[in-house]
């Protein structure tokens, strides 16, 4: 049977492209790491690995909001333990207060120091993020969350001006953590501390009087009142921390186990694919010179 120059030359030149095409794609393929160039190499895997990918990124999103959380609410118990410590030194000055049997001028002296608690309280109240934005105001993060008017009567001056909106944060598949604190308590505790030391700063205040006495009893009440309530903010602060650990740690078990699976179905084995290129390699350099030998030949060769 005869072969025709034509079609030999063809068949040789097809099979050293596809042999070529092959080689290319395995440099390609050692050159990237990844096993699959295009979706069409494995349609099902490229599925999967998408599927992946696409995991791997809302795990990436859900650890660097649950990573931001985690520090925003290390803040707000911050300012909240401290706020604490400024209550429990103003309830130690009205118990003392309350006591019948100090002076005028003692009561005078504790009226001092409770201004310097309650201005101490209002600040922290208004405190502030890196951004400008107010802590304890709900959602309006960039109004005041407590107001003080001078011109207004004495127990009304202070005033709650942000909302009880909560802001959430999404921790995971469709898990949200309450992410700020509000305090609409602390405008009735400063106005209750204001009349407190408005009326022990009057000179000759005598705590045994109904009038002071019933101001005093007020401002205990409230700062009991307020500390409950700040103390239960700080426990579940503690309690949404250790929610937050515990998610973030199953986040980044189940990430690990993602980019196993990424590198099991998606990764190059080298050793496989070194031992292919030197078999492409190896045929191809053979089958160029074959047809290099063959296309030398003519009928003059064998006759």
């Amino acid at each position: 049977m005869r072969i025709a120059s034509t079609q030999y030359h063809a068949t040789m030149g097809s099979a050293l492209q596809t042999a070529s095409v092959a080689v290319e794609k395995l440099m390609q393929q050692m050159a990237s790491g990844q096993r699959l160039l295009l979706p069409s190499d494995e349609p099902v895997t490229s599925v999967r690995l998408a599927r992946l990918a696409r995991e791997e990124a809302g795990l990436d999103q859900y650890r660097s909001n649950i990573s931001a959380l985690k520090s925003r609410l290390q803040q707000n118990e911050t300012y909240l333990d401290g706020m604490t410590q400024d209550m429990m030194q103003a309830r130690e000055l009205m118990v003392w207060a309350a006591d019948g049997g100090n002076s005028s001028e003692d009561v005078n002296a504790m009226a001092g120091s409770l201004q310097s608690l309650r201005d101490s309280l209002f600040y922290s109240a208004n405190s502030r993020d890196h951004e400008g934005r107010y802590l304890f105001s709900g959602t309006a993060v960039t109004t005041p969350t407590i107001t003080y008017d001078a011109t207004a009567a004495l127990g009304a001056r202070y005033s709650f001006t942000g909302n009880s909106g909560i802001q959430k944060v999404v921790v995971g598949n469709g898990v949200t953590q309450e992410a700020n604190v509000v305090l609409p308590e602390m405008a009735t505790l400063l106005n209750q501390l204001d009349q407190a030391s408005a009326v022990l700063q009057v000179p000759g205040a005598d705590v045994n009087t109904p009038a002071v006495h019933a101001v005093v009893a007020a401002g205990l009440d409230g700062l009991d009142a307020a500390l409950n309530s700040v103390g239960s903010r700080i426990a579940s602060l503690g309690g949404t921390q250790n929610i937050l650990e515990t998610m973030e740690t199953n986040h980044a078990n189940v990430s690990l186990s993602n980019k196993q699976a990424l590198i099991t179905l998606g990764q190059l084995d080298y050793g496989d694919a070194a031992v292919k290129l030197n078999a492409y390699t190896s045929a191809l350099e053979a089958t160029q010179k074959a047809y290099g030998k063959v296309s030398a030949l003519s009928l003059f060769n064998v006759l």
